[in-house]
């Protein structure tokens, strides 16, 4: 059983992922390492975190769908590089090698191993009283924290 649970929590921790929202025609990913996956009124969810200064972020607003994807190993530097420049500034998915493709109402990536096609539920911005104070420190002093996104899972692709 430990090895079972060892896997799922290492998916978005240590194998990363990719959480997208828009259209084929104007999307954009970023590489996420947070993120859980469970049960919430009844229904499969899965829950991404975004800050606001991330260009997702406004993608991640205007979309009700988005995906999140699971890559295998050999893509570890095309989930570095989505994670580390910003489309504002130029084509990710060039960049990163990496060919987007229709997934329902949402985008994912042909590369992809697994993806979950989302459909937000709800969303909430991490209070900062609530943090503790050495993450707050750490993580929130020159940037506003992250919104959570709660998306119900409508559908798992597998390539």
């Amino acid at each position: 059983m430990k090895e079972f649970s060892t896997d799922i929590f290492s998916r978005f921790n240590k194998q990363w992922a990719l959480v997208c929202a828009g259209t084929l025609e104007r999307h954009n990913a970023m590489t996420i390492s947070w993120g859980e996956l469970g049960t919430l009124w009844g229904k499969s969810v899965a829950t991404v975190y975004v800050k606001p200064v991330r260009y997702t972020w406004q993608f991640m607003e205007e979309s009700e769908y988005f995906t999140v994807s699971f890559y295998p190993e050999e893509y570890r530097q095309a989930l570095t590089v989505m994670g580390s420049v910003s489309g504002r500034d130029c084509d990710k998915d060039a960049a990163a090698g990496l060919t987007p493709v229709p997934a329902g109402e949402g985008v994912t990536y042909v590369q992809a191993e697994v993806t979950l096609l989302c459909r937000k539920i709800y969303w909430q911005d991490l209070d900062l009283q609530r943090i503790p104070a050495d993450v707050v420190r750490q993580s929130y002093l020159e940037e506003a924290p992250h919104r959570m996104y709660i998306g119900e899972v409508l559908d798992v692709i597998r390539s």
